[in-house]
């Protein structure tokens, strides 16, 4: 009992009621991470407390997205009391993604003046390590990217508190809170500073200590591109983040074992895969706030998509800017083509999405002001289309083993 929800099944409606985790198997998550919270030690605890954390933050997320303020109210209460506790550990105190993530959940939870007293603290204890340091660049880049979605507006974002933050970074000298105003000589001292920073990331050959040198360069690529963003415009963020993909895609294994070079890094593709995410996201932002043509995030996403076929996020922001055109044939196309080329039953299930939304949009217009009556003109051409997709996809290698997509197949069948 209880265990069939924990899946994926809460992006499933059951009746008005979206399923979300049910009370069995959330008592079965938090046996399982109390008997292992007694049994690590040392940094298997932290990273474990960082886990467990981030799982409290994704039920906020739900609730946030089912608009259910009193569950939010009680589920807010529980995840602060447990980030609480997590950073009284004397191992925890000086941990930044945990401060991070305890910063994150205030603003969530609607508490910005909080949110921004954590953030405020952990910067100031986090010490000098500046952009050396990559949970400081991790924290400080979160940090702005939060700020900046408070903007209405890029006209007079240099003066806004994300510059500030992002300024106080290139700094070696500790933290001081905002006070209302950037000097614009620390903003041309910072350009310099994360300019050099990134030409010495992208001059290197890839070293040893692969992993937190690649996260520490999307970190950096994240902090520098923002900032040209809000003191310079769109497209000087876009031509940081075309330098970083450029030099990626050089670094990439395959092209390091043609030219009988293995430098061993691995973490480089999930690098590049980062630097698409961010970069499609700030191109996402910025058309919200002002007007800019949809074709560079467009072909942004479609790049992206080819190389990483299986990264939900991009596939969500491809479907709603799909939603926005009229003409569907170019996305079924496209969709068609990397089906075609990836094992991944991500494709597949985003384009059965993209396509049951459009029927619904469909449904929505023929019935328009005559309640819930059937439209006289049934939209049989996608029901149909929609059909096909799915018996091509539990075809498929991976989709018969999926239980997502059998059971999203018999709901739409129902």
């Amino acid at each position: 009992s209880g265990f069939n929800s924990i899946g994926h099944m809460d992006t499933m409606l059951r009746g008005r009621r979206q399923i979300g985790h049910c009370k069995e198997g959330e008592e079965f998550i938090q046996n399982v991470f109390h008997v292992l919270f007694q049994i690590f030690t040392g940094k298997d605890k932290s990273n474990l407390s960082i886990c467990w954390l981030q799982y409290e933050i994704s039920k906020v997320v739900q609730c946030l997205q089912a608009k259910k303020k009193k569950k939010l109210k009680a589920q807010g209460r529980r995840s602060k009391r447990l980030a609480k506790n997590f950073l009284k550990a004397p191992d925890n105190r000086n941990n930044l993604t945990l401060w991070k993530l305890y910063a994150y959940l205030e603003w969530l939870l609607g508490n910005t003046d909080d949110a921004r007293k954590v953030f405020d603290t952990a910067l100031c204890t986090a010490g000098t390590g500046g952009l050396k340091s990559a949970p400081l660049c991790s924290l400080s880049l979160l940090y702005a990217q939060l700020e900046v979605e408070l903007l209405e507006s890029i006209d007079g974002a240099v003066m806004s508190r994300a510059v500030h933050i992002l300024t106080k970074l290139t700094e070696s000298g500790p933290y001081v809170p905002y006070s209302g105003q950037v000097l614009s000589v620390n903003v041309l001292k910072a350009r310099k500073t994360y300019e050099h920073a990134l030409q010495g990331y992208l001059s290197k050959t890839p070293v040893s200590d692969q992993v937190s040198d690649a996260d520490q360069l999307v970190n950096l690529v994240g902090c520098y591109a923002l900032f040209q963003y809000l003191t310079v415009g769109i497209d000087a963020a876009v031509l940081i983040y075309t330098q970083a993909s450029e030099k990626l895609e050089a670094s990439s294994p395959q092209k390091c074992e043609k030219n009988g070079e293995n430098f061993g890094i691995q973490n480089f593709p999930s690098a590049l895969e980062a630097v698409m995410l961010l970069h499609t996201n700030l191109l996402r932002f910025h058309m919200k706030i002002s007007v800019y043509p949809l074709n560079p995030l467009r072909e942004a996403l479609t790049e992206a998509l080819k190389r990483y076929p299986s990264n939900q996020a991009l596939w969500r922001s491809y479907i709603h800017i799909q939603r926005k055109s009229h003409s569907a044939s170019k996305a079924r196309r496209f969709f068609d083509n990397v089906t075609r080329s990836t094992d991944s039953l991500e494709p597949w299930l985003f384009a059965i999405q993209a396509e049951q939304l459009r029927k619904k949009l469909t449904e929505k217009v023929q019935r328009a002001d005559v309640g819930e009556v059937h439209c006289t003109i049934p939209e049989t051409g996608l029901t149909n289309r929609i059909v096909a997709l799915f018996e091509h996809a539990v075809q498929s290698e991976n989709g018969t083993h999926c239980p997502l997509l059998w059971r999203m197949y018999l709901n739409f069948m129902v």
